[in-house]
């Protein structure tokens, strides 16, 4: 199977459901999702089709009932997408991907410590 495509925004929504809910129906798809937002039962079950044929997500059918999961941890997504934005929107610089996002919003003292954290680790100064 190919590596699956960058997911659009409507799909990277229900992969959020699916990782933090574990394998679910339609069902239980659609009614996290339609909590949030209006939309159809036949929509969310066109959507975990089309995102099935793209290899975002794995199908097992029991009983006629269609449970759905991800084929990929929401860590590999994510790296996938930073590596795609990274070469397309930064060039390939680290650097100005970093920069760019704490110019775009405020970190909190928290994250920051956690970015020093990160960045001590990378030099080998910490464990």
């Amino acid at each position: 199977m190919p590596a699956p495509t960058r997911p659009t925004d409507a799909e990277l929504a229900i992969l959020r459901v699916l990782w933090e809910r574990g394998a679910s129906t339609v069902r239980q798809v659609f009614e996290v999702l339609s909590a949030e937002k209006e939309l159809g039962y036949t929509t969310v079950l066109k959507m975990l089709q089309i995102m099935h044929e793209k290899g975002l997500v794995q199908r097992e059918v029991t009983d006629r009932v269609h449970t759905f999961s991800t084929t990929q941890s929401q860590s590999q997504t994510q790296r996938h997408m930073l590596d795609d934005l990274l070469d397309k929107a930064f060039g390939g610089s680290s650097t100005n991907l970093v920069m760019q996002a704490l110019a775009t919003r405020k970190a909190s003292r928290e994250e920051l410590a956690e970015i020093r954290k990160l960045l001590d680790q990378a030099e080998g100064r910490t464990p």
